[in-house]
């Protein structure tokens, strides 16, 4: 196993600690969605991408974007520590979602399309897991017409913000004493 140099590691958290703040401030607006337009609840859930999608995009490392996800968890938990579960579980669970087409393919392709891919994906899972969770039955099919493409769109939107910002980050230089994978 290679060993993480300690830039990509503090790269990782330095954009984890932004998107932790991000999500923090973002949790309380989709605490207001979820109890007066659940319907749009869906929107929100772009933020939890951003962090994750950043650090994949500007670093182009294994575990950048589980690494980046878990930190902007911990730090969303400090606005909200019973979020724990939600902010922790999410940024995991996007991270790794964000991740899998690039693991699949030995993280030797760095396609666009593969991160809107991943994106829409796991818009897709974490959707069906909420209305699972919030009981799917008392929704009527118009309902789930409006929330699940929000669900989707969000994170390929931020998905998209998230590549812009790694990219001027990467014009600006900040990456540029850390070594993509080789390929």
């Amino acid at each position: 196993m290679r060993r993480t140099s300690t830039r990509v590691l503090l790269s990782c958290a330095a954009i984890g600690v932004a998107g932790g703040l991000v999500a923090g401030a973002s949790g309380y607006l989709a605490a207001a969605f979820a109890a007066f337009g659940p319907l749009l609840y869906g929107l929100t859930v772009g933020v939890h991408f951003l962090p994750s999608v950043v650090a994949l995009a500007l670093l182009k490392r294994p575990g950048t974007a589980v690494l980046a996800g878990v930190v902007a968890g911990l730090v969303g938990t400090a606005f909200a520590p019973w979020w724990i579960g939600r902010y922790l579980g999410t940024g995991l669970l996007v991270g790794a979602l964000i991740e899998l087409p690039f693991l699949i393919t030995r993280y030797r392709r760095w396609d666009a399309w593969m991160f809107y891919v991943s994106a829409a994906f796991a818009g897709l899972v974490l959707a069906i897991a909420v209305f699972i969770g919030l009981g799917a039955e008392h929704y009527a099919w118009w309902a789930w017409a409006i929330a699940l493409p929000l669900w989707v769109l969000s994170p390929v939107l931020f998905t998209w913000v998230g590549r812009v910002i790694a990219a001027r980050l990467a014009k600006a230089g900040v990456a540029q004493s850390v070594s993509p994978v080789d390929g």
